[in-house]
């Protein structure tokens, strides 16, 4: 089986990629290209949980093979925003719980989650195991990364997200989107995020995306053979 990995966009695909060399075989869907290298099968999906949940439903239904399909791990990949100063500018996180941080609603109180309200679920964990694994083979972080569907700017929300998730270590717009296709499917996931900027007020000067990327192609060169290794074993 193979590994299917979302990210939200073509520079991110592409630093992916990189890391198993060569050129990739172009294989198209409708309204996307998926870029085939080895084992790995890397999708531009979109940015935000809409756009990637339908890229990788889509993904996942449009493969053919026996249940649950030739897909045995999927894997939200890109880069973040990290929450100073557990995770800092270069550094990798891979996460322990998948969590949609801003799905619920709003009261006098405070933020109810989704799952308070009765309803839905808020987070998906990846498989312990596999997320040991990949902080020991790339020094990744493991923790908490919460997807957003609007980036964090002032330090006012920054600290309501780490009283509301304490221990959370990045932010990123795609990885609980693509975790619920997921779910839907009977496929594992993974999120891994190299931290291009810190969660806070905005200054775009301070943003280092191109060390970030590099350091995604660093992390699945690494990774790469340990998810292969995972992938073609019975979890």
């Amino acid at each position: 089986m193979r590994v299917l990995v979302v990210t939200a966009v073509p520079v991110e695909r592409d630093a992916v990629t990189r890391a198993f060399g060569g050129t990739p075989q172009l294989l198209d869907l409708p309204g996307a290209e998926l870029h085939r290298s080895g084992a790995f099968d890397v999708l531009a999906g979109g940015a935000g949980p809409a756009a990637a949940a339908a890229a990788a439903a889509f993904a996942l239904a449009s493969a053919t093979g026996s249940a649950p399909g030739p897909y045995g791990l999927v894997v939200s990949a890109g880069i973040g925003g990290g929450f100073a100063p557990a995770a800092p500018l270069g550094s990798l996180v891979v996460a322990s719980d998948i969590v949609a941080a801003d799905l619920g609603a709003e009261t006098p109180d405070g933020f109810l989650p989704v799952t308070a309200l009765g309803f839905g679920r808020d987070r998906f964990a990846p498989p312990p195991t596999l997320v040991r694994e990949v902080a020991a083979a790339t020094g990744a972080a493991p923790g908490p990364v919460l997807t957003v569907s609007t980036v964090t700017g002032t330090a006012a929300r920054t600290a309501a997200l780490l009283t509301a998730y304490p221990g959370a270590l990045a932010e990123a717009m795609e990885g609980f989107g693509v975790a619920e296709a997921a779910e839907l499917a009977g496929v594992p996931v993974l999120e891994l995020r190299a931290v291009s900027n810190t969660v806070g007020p905005r200054d775009r000067a301070a943003w280092r995306i191109g060390d970030a990327l590099a350091a995604l192609t660093e992390a699945f060169g690494k990774t790469g053979p340990v998810l292969e290794g995972w992938n073609r074993h019975d979890h």
